[in-house]
């Protein structure tokens, strides 16, 4: 008896100290708005909109501590339309993101599954004052892959202000390595309270399923912050799979005023090949802090398409359809 006593104690505590050094947190984004777009063939558009500030989504994440600095995480995110309870992503049980990783103090962490582009993150965290949602939203202008599925990244540790970070997306296809295959690297630099100043400077490249041609984008993004001015610009050139090279460039600003935040930008696209289809977005928002989970938005934006370039105002979650387009809605983070 008293062994299993001994016993009984003795995992109770190994229990205790595996709680303590881990952790798992449920948490999530609900978003609703009223979205109306103008300009598009069908017509104008009037709808409901999900996830128009922020995709909304049910997420889980997690991570233990496994000592000597040493630490397994891993987040698993579902995105869904709050307007009709419908799976996002085409239906991906977790297509958001769906990944496992380790981390070191000083090797710094290495992740594998669906993940971000380092492109991505560089135009949302950095470039982007909209923070790629609301109808501002530089995607519609600016191209990018936001996921890649069957990924490896490395991200170096932060020294003296700078990290780097290197993705490389498995095409999975038997005899070639080629195909599909996708490949992103970032370089970044953030400064001291005393110099609040980002700048990353990313590259990525997908190649198509047959090897045959290559898409490549690199971006310069810079954010720098005075008071309560936060200003972001960025410029990239880019190459699509018929080797047709663009340029893009934005500037934007943030304003904090009390509990609100006022947004604003401006992207210029221009096609570098014989059809000189440019394009420009001009962009406006407002968000305002009800509390610390929940705010309400409002956004406008408007492109104008030349010589047959076919951009649209979109948002978070939707590509959009026309040219114009009103935001208004709430948002909840839980």
């Amino acid at each position: 008896m008293k062994q299993q006593f001994a016993i009984a104690l003795a995992l109770a505590a190994a229990a205790s100290t595996a709680t303590a050094q881990s952790s798992v947190t449920i948490y999530g984004v609900a978003d609703a708005g009223l979205v109306l777009e103008r300009g598009g063939p069908a017509g104008n558009v009037q709808a409901l909109g999900s996830g128009v500030a922020s995709a909304s989504r049910i997420g889980f994440k997690g991570k233990e501590d496994l000592g000597g600095g040493l630490t397994a995480s891993f987040q698993l995110e579902n995105g869904h339309s709050i307007d009709t309870g419908a799976a996002g992503q085409g239906g991906l049980l977790f297509g958001r993101q769906a990944y496992v990783a380790l981390s070191s103090t000083t090797l710094g962490s290495i992740s594998a599954g669906r993940q971000y582009s380092p492109y991505y993150k560089a135009l949302r965290d950095v470039a982007d004052p909209f923070v790629v949602g609301l109808a501002g939203n530089a995607m519609n202008m600016v191209a990018t892959t936001s996921r890649v599925d069957n990924s490896v990244e490395y991200t170096t540790p932060r020294v003296n202000g700078f990290s780097a970070d290197v993705l490389y997306g498995f095409g999975e296809v038997p005899g070639d390595t080629a195909k599909s295959r996708t490949v992103g690297a970032a370089v970044s630099y953030t400064g001291p309270e005393s110099l609040p100043l980002n700048l990353v400077l990313v590259h990525h490249q997908r190649d198509n399923a047959l090897a045959t041609a290559r898409s490549r984008s690199t971006m310069l993004a810079a954010r720098y912050r005075v008071g309560s001015v936060t200003t972001h610009a960025s410029l990239s050139h880019n190459q699509d799979l018929l080797q047709r090279a663009s340029n893009d460039a934005l500037i934007g600003a943030t304003v904090t005023m009390g509990q609100g935040k006022w947004l604003a930008s401006a992207i210029f696209h221009r096609d570098q090949s014989t059809l000189s289809q440019d394009a420009r977005q001009l962009a406006i928002g407002y968000t305002h802090n009800l509390s610390r989970r929940t705010d309400v938005y409002t956004a406008y934006a408007h492109i104008s398409n030349r010589n047959g370039a076919v951009f649209h105002v979109g948002n978070a979650t939707d590509n959009g359809t026309g040219t114009g387009g009103f935001n208004l809605g709430v948002r909840h983070v839980f």
